[in-house]
Order: C-alpha cells, then structure tokens, then sequence
C-alpha cells in the first residue's frame, strides 16, 4: 500500500448507541504508523460524596459536529504526523462503566498521538455544545465542565 493511499482521515459520531472501543481504535489503525493512543471516558458511580445512578448527555448536535471538526484540524496543524483521529461520543443514558466518550489517534510515533489526545479531549470538554446531568438516587445536577469557556464567562 502506498502512503497516499491512507489518506488522512477524521471519524466523528455522536450517537445515543453504546460506544465500541474496538470500533474507534479500528478506525485509525494504519500500517504507517506505529501507536495509537486512546481516551476512554467513563461513567463512575460517584460524585462529591453523592452515589451516581448514570449519566445524561445531550447536545447541540450539529453544532458539536463542527467543533470537533475544528479540533481535528487544530490537531493536524499542531502535530502534522498524524494519521486518523477518531472522537465518538455518546449522547442520552449512559450507565455505571459504560464510555460517554472515546478519543482514538494514531501517528507514527507515540508521543504525538499521546498529546494530541489530551489535547482532543481537553479541547473538546472546553469548547464543545454537549451537557452532562448527573442522576442521583434522589435528585440531579446538569454539571457544567469547568473548563467551558461559555459556562466561566458571567462569573
């Protein structure tokens, strides 16, 4: 296979589905590249002390598509070696264990695909439409990320 013909390429899906590990992590496979770093963000059963039911995740959809979109390109222009970037996330209920959330990159070398994954994911808590309410057993809380730009602006 010539290189040209592993085209760089950005997956992107919201989806109210179970997330598949397997699935993202196969997207960005390539024989040119040696590593492919994952994020994987989890539904934990806690939060300050409050025992977590599950998660709700709603979004502006299209909108959440474009700002990926952006920050897939900031990601190539900030590490131009890299191949693939996958970023699926899960929208509606997500229980206990399961993703909300998996970021997948690949580049010939490691160190690439690890920075350009934080960078995915920070990028993407900070400036992306999708929100969070937490199910408690008795009450619940829309969380807002605190590295949200729009959610700190009027503080």
């Amino acid at each position: 296979m010539d290189e040209s013909e592993d085209v760089p390429k950005d997956f992107i899906k919201l989806k109210s589905e179970k997330l598949s590990v397997d699935e993202v992590s196969e997207l960005v496979i390539s024989p040119y590249c040696g590593a492919v770093s994952l994020f994987i963000g989890t539904t934990r059963n806690n939060f300050q002390g409050k025992k977590v039911i599950h998660l709700e995740y709603e979004a502006y959809t299209s909108m959440a598509e474009t700002e990926i979109k952006k920050i897939c390109r900031d990601v190539r222009q900030k590490w131009p070696s890299v191949k693939h970037i996958a970023v699926h996330h899960r929208l509606g209920v997500v229980p206990i264990t399961e993703a909300s959330v998996i970021i997948a990159v690949s580049s010939p070398h490691r160190a690439e695909s690890l920075e350009a994954v934080m960078y995915c994911i920070n990028t993407l808590k900070a400036s992306v439409p999708i929100w969070k309410k937490e199910i408690y057993e008795d009450e619940y809380s829309w969380k807002e990320n605190k590295e949200c730009f729009w959610a700190n602006s009027e503080k």
